[in-house]
């Protein structure tokens, strides 16, 4: 296959690259700096999201694009203008995509477009599958909302879309190694009251996942990229403790990370049990479908 992949030199991005090269398929990474990469025989890397770039014209036919793009979460305070930057990061990036499969003559058949659990809103209570239509009223939300909306456009030209709502993604870079790091420190425990859903993968899931949708004709509209086993905050830190052997122990408290995070505290301390049962009933299988085993590959590697 020839895959388009933008973000594709992020964390998520250059494993889902790797994958594929392995697979011996041919890759296009889409990017704004492609003169700092250096192609191979089966990776090129293609100019996209400046005037001076014209991707249309250095890109085969395609068989898939997988869009990755969009600014961290968790790389700074949620300013208004943070807020405002990450918004239009996904809109920006996902509507490039779609005016790049306007120009092609033969539109590749099938998107998988990058979303988030966030679509649900924040439950202690609910258990949301792709069932659930109805979105959140918190910012992540209508970010979402916002980005899925764009992404479906990509249906008028009859592309087959996909959109992954990930979890909290584990692997070597991410999430993981923060929450890692205070156990390392005999100092890991509960963020706030530690009843939080975390709604988690494994990053060879995501992997997987992806794969699957640009494989599976009968995957499209959203699916949920999490483990069938969603753990509460306080459960997800004891077992990082016990595969690093160390303590849970040492709370934090909810009104210091509210304090030093602001609105962005939500992804602490608020959380979502999702399901994931469109791959389940579709015949997704998971690498990785319980929690230790994730970490152990992860941490102990």
């Amino acid at each position: 296959m020839r895959i388009a992949i933008t973000g594709g030199t992020g964390f998520v991005g250059t494993h889902i690259t790797r994958h594929f090269v392995h697979q011996g398929h041919e890759v296009y990474v889409l990017t704004r700096n492609p003169d700092k990469h250096p192609n191979t025989d089966q990776v090129k890397y293609v100019g996209w999201l400046k005037d001076e770039f014209k991707p249309e014209e250095e890109l085969p036919p395609l068989d898939g694009i997988v869009n990755l793009a969009g600014e961290n979460l968790n790389s700074s305070r949620w300013t208004e203008e943070t807020k405002q930057s990450i918004m239009n990061s996904r809109i920006q990036a996902t509507e490039a995509v779609l005016d790049l499969i306007k120009t092609m003559e033969q539109p590749p058949g099938v998107l998988v477009n990058a979303s988030a659990v966030g679509f649900y809103g924040t439950s202690r209570s609910e258990t949301f599958t792709e069932e659930t239509t109805t979105p959140g009223d918190d910012f992540l939300a209508k970010v979402v909302t916002e980005w899925e909306k764009r992404a479906e456009q990509a249906t008028d030209y009859n592309v087959r879309t996909v959109y992954l709502r990930f979890g909290v993604i584990l692997g070597d870079e991410g999430a993981l190694p923060k929450m890692a790091l205070p156990y390392k420190m005999m100092a890991g425990g509960p963020v706030g009251d530690g009843e939080q859903w975390m709604s988690w993968i494994h990053i060879q899931d995501i992997v997987g996942m992806v794969d699957f949708s640009l494989n599976n004709e009968n995957v499209s509209g959203p699916m949920n990229a999490t483990a069938p086993e969603p753990k509460r905050n306080k459960e997800l830190g004891q077992t990082i403790g016990k595969v690093l052997n160390r303590p849970h122990w040492l709370p934090v408290p909810s009104l210091a990370l509210k304090g030093a995070l602001g609105e962005m505290s939500i992804l602490l301390l608020q959380g979502q049990y999702v399901y994931p049962q469109k791959a389940l009933d579709l015949g997704y299988e998971f690498k990785y479908a319980t929690l230790e085993p994730a970490l152990r590959d992860i941490l102990c590697d």
